[in-house]
């Protein structure tokens, strides 16, 4: 394996990925905001409500491992079409945060205010008559669909040979089907199911696999390598590097949503607490409390009632629960499990294997 001191500093602007993607992104928000002001001038907000979401942040990461997947399967270097279409990737995670943050209430995305609550400002600046939240919902909900058609079209439109793309369509296809679904399961489990339950554990890990662990990282990764060609032991492999590093990636991520500086986060501290979600933190917090601190615990989260000083307690009492020590060691675990896969995994490329063990890294390891 390559040492820690000659990888990458910064794995996903090796090869100028970050900046490739971020133009054919530009460029493609370019013809969609000419289409749009053909339509109706009354279009502007929503042309630059979503070129802000696209344009300003993101990690970039899920375009990264479709394009080191790519380029593990042999893919080349040069040419924009595979950054166009790794790029599709990203109107995928846009078209998922603006639902996401209207289905938990969320305030703010990347330190701004989120979709929903940009055009109920919207409503209010202009002095329209109805009801300004659903007005900021109804404007969330499309401009989601939107982002999700031209996912899409941006895809089938790279450049790349038809005959690859036909090929990677179906894993594409599976990748939004699993996100979608997970995404219900994690909207139906605080009203169904019963965290304290023998069930929820695994209900918990279900969720996390098909609505982020999957598309974050997995899919990406053999979209990338079904581009290129690839046959299906690398397919097979990018599957079990990716299926576990991406459960890691969703478990620090939960780590930051209870215990997150909102400086790094963009969002406010203990969010997810507020939002009631039930992760795999919380499902290991209710087991590992007295039964009266579980009890509050289950009720308390999401509440909509919830005081910044309950927040704090909740955080205290998951805190102590020793979840977060439980976490830490499997996303341990996991990364062992993933990187073992990416050594013996069949890459064409050695340069490829070296940025993908960067990019696990980056993923994982982030701090509070």
């Amino acid at each position: 394996m390559t040492s820690s001191s000659n990888r990458p500093a910064n794995p996903i602007d090796v090869e100028d990925v970050r900046e490739r993607v971020n133009a054919a992104l530009a460029g493609f928000m370019d013809g969609q905001s000419a289409l749009l002001g053909k339509i109706s001038p009354q279009l502007a907000p929503a042309v630059e409500a979503l070129r802000d979401f696209l344009l300003d942040g993101g990690k970039r990461l899920r375009p990264a491992f479709c394009y080191w997947g790519w380029r593990g399967a042999g893919g080349p270097a040069a040419g924009e079409a595979i950054a166009h279409a790794a790029a599709a990737l990203e109107l995928l995670q846009a078209s998922a945060l603006v639902h996401d943050d209207l289905m938990d209430r969320s305030d703010t995305r990347r330190g701004l205010p989120s979709v929903h609550r940009r055009f109920e400002a919207l409503h209010r600046a202009s002095g329209w008559r109805g009801d300004r939240e659903q007005f900021g919902a109804s404007a969330a909900v499309l401009l989601g669909d939107l982002l999700l058609i031209w996912c899409d079209e941006l895809f089938l439109r790279s450049g790349l040979d038809p005959a690859a793309v036909l090929a990677a369509k179906p894993v594409f296809d599976l990748m939004r089907t699993e996100v979608m679904v997970g995404q219900y399961l994690d909207v139906l489990e605080p009203v169904a199911g019963d965290s304290t339950d023998e069930g929820a554990l695994d209900r918990a890990r279900t969720v996390l696999h098909y609505k982020s662990a999957k598309y974050t990282i997995e899919r990406p990764l053999q979209v990338g390598a079904l581009l290129a060609g690839a046959g299906p032991e690398l397919v097979e492999a990018y599957g079990a590097f990716g299926l576990p590093l991406g459960e890691a990636f969703q478990l620090r991520d939960d780590l930051l949503g209870v215990f997150g500086d909102p400086a790094v986060t963009g969002k406010p501290a203990g969010d997810d607490l507020r939002e009631g979600k039930r992760t795999l933190l919380v499902a290991h917090a209710m087991r590992g409390l007295p039964a009266a601190d579980a009890r509050h615990l289950d009720d308390r989260l999401g509440a909509p009632d919830l005081a910044p000083e309950e927040v704090s307690r909740l955080r205290e009492l998951v805190g102590r629960s020793g979840a977060p020590e439980l976490v830490e060691w499997r996303i341990e675990e996991l990364m062992r499990q993933s990187l073992a896969a990416l050594e013996a995994a069949p890459l064409a490329d050695r340069r490829a294997r070296e940025v993908l063990l960067a990019l696990a890294e980056a993923a994982t390891v982030r701090k509070y």
